[in-house]
């Protein structure tokens, strides 16, 4: 943390470097941010608002609440109570590929506060009170809703809060915001197939070690971290998994035999055998740290000779064609497609 803080400190500008940095776990980040690389410099925190739209007469999300997996979440939008902006934000969703953003804002109506819009007109004052004092908003305020499964919405949500925040002058530009993500699930199930397999790094010690490979494995987190800052990854590590039998149980609970992870990974295994220590680490992104430093949004430009979108170098001219001799010489043949 001195070393990184200290980078930016000298090279940012004059830009503040938070000192402090948060511990979020994956599923928290996923749930308040939409994003495990959140970017901490918008102050906006989504919220899970079911509650307030089971058995509601806002008929689709209610009936969505009746399918397993699902769940509605709120943004908040301070300051952006206004049906312009509320519109804005809906036309926003369904260029993101989603039928739209369910909204309620708040506004002043002489002899008191008032809630506008379909939402609130169809789910009843008691139930958009309560939303309200959930997510602390109030006159001049707006909130916004997606429902579905989580994983479905998420992306959406994530990028939805970042606009909000820009345009309402919510994100402070002038700083480096950092958080370690932590927590990481090991696995995922298949929607379609119900076959479990690795979300993340299949690697990482399993938090419990074998004892926890016993129970559910949609449970079992890893030993792995990364660091995020404004919105982009800058490093990622773990903890080994360095324990022979943990790695056998870890890859068998995902569909990978024995035979065939010692066929795979067979120098990692025998180096095991011979009794490694518990070890980890992380690698920091130079570049994506030097393009931060800079304000820069594209890691290309910090690149002094960046590969074009054909993963061609321009300046080395290369790929090029191997020469006949060269292929001879590594026993290799090109058959050209038809």
């Amino acid at each position: 943390q001195p070393v990184l803080t200290g980078v930016f400190e000298e090279f940012g500008g004059g830009r503040k470097v938070d000192q402090t940095w948060e511990q979020i776990s994956y599923r928290d980040a996923a749930l308040w941010y939409g994003s495990d690389k959140p970017d901490l410099r918008n102050p906006i925190k989504m919220q899970v608002v079911s509650e307030h739209f089971a058995g509601s007469g806002f008929a689709i999300f209610a009936k969505l609440l009746e399918q397993e997996g699902t769940e509605i979440r709120a943004i908040p939008a301070p300051k952006g109570g206004s049906r312009k902006f509320c519109d804005r934000m809906n036309a926003f969703a369904q260029k993101e590929g989603l039928p739209g953003m369910g909204y309620i804002f708040w506004r002043d109506q002489g002899e008191g506060m008032e809630a506008a819009g379909p939402l609130a007109k169809n789910i009843g004052p008691e139930r958009t009170e309560a939303i309200r004092q959930q997510l602390g908003l109030g006159v001049g305020d707006a909130a916004f809703f997606l429902g579905g499964k989580p994983k479905a919405f998420e992306g959406v949500a994530g990028k939805a809060r970042m606009v909000i925040g820009d345009e309402l002058g919510l994100t402070d530009k002038e700083r480096f915001a950092f958080a370690w993500i932590v927590d990481f699930p090991i696995y995922e199930k298949d929607a379609e197939t119900g076959k479990i397999d690795f979300e993340h790094n299949p690697f990482s010690m399993p938090q419990g070690g074998m004892e926890a490979l016993e129970g559910d494995p949609l449970q079992v987190l890893g030993y792995q971290y990364d660091l995020a800052c404004n919105g982009y990854e800058l490093l990622s590590g773990a903890i080994r998994n360095h324990r022979p039998e943990i790695m056998f149980k870890a890859f068998e609970i995902a569909g990978y035999g024995k035979e065939e992870v010692e066929k795979r990974f067979g120098g990692m295994v025998n180096a095991f055998q011979y009794g490694a220590p518990p070890h980890g680490g992380c690698a920091a992104g130079i570049d994506r740290i030097v393009m931060l430093l800079a304000d820069e949004a594209n890691i290309r430009e910090v690149i002094m000779f960046p590969m074009n979108q054909r993963a061609e170098d321009l300046m080395m001219a290369a790929p090029s064609e191997p020469m006949n001799e060269q292929l001879r010489e590594l026993s290799l043949r090109v058959i050209a497609p038809e």
